[in-house]
């Protein structure tokens, strides 16, 4: 069971590689909020002038506040405790139902080429991220 568990963690992994998926973990509206309150007080100060540098300093003040906070969905994956993967595992193998692999590469190649299985697959790993994990999820462009 337990590698069958890493199995299916690594498929996760690239199957959000492969669709190119970060998460944003929450607090990016701190980045926002900076940017726009002070974009706001700078035009109260100093008119368009001060709105031009109140948001330029405000998007320099949400940036740091935010970094680190945008990962990659295969490092979150990986990041999960023990009990996360667990659930994520379950989710995923009543997807899978009778599918049967003997390693990560064969259970990676089954499900990349099917397209089916592979949307219903990506579906419920991006829905326990945003359910579980309450992250945002964008696609890298």
């Amino acid at each position: 069971m337990c590698h069958r568990l890493g199995d299916v963690m690594k498929l996760c992994c690239e199957l959000s590689a492969d669709q190119q998926i970060q998460t944003t973990v929450k607090g990016s509206g701190k980045g926002a909020a900076a940017a726009g309150g002070l974009a706001f007080a700078g035009g109260l100060v100093g008119g368009p002038l001060g709105i031009a540098v109140g948001g330029a300093v405000g998007g320099l003040l949400g940036c740091w506040l935010t970094s680190g906070q945008f990962k990659p969905l295969p490092q979150v994956i990986m990041e999960l405790s023990p009990q996360q993967q667990q659930q994520l595992y379950a989710d995923m193998v009543a997807i899978l139902g009778g599918v049967h692999w003997t390693d990560v590469a064969q259970l990676t190649a089954l499900v990349m080429s099917n397209s089916s299985l592979k949307q219903q697959l990506t579906a419920a790993l991006l829905g326990y991220i945003t359910k579980e994990l309450q992250a945002n999820v964008h696609y890298v462009d």
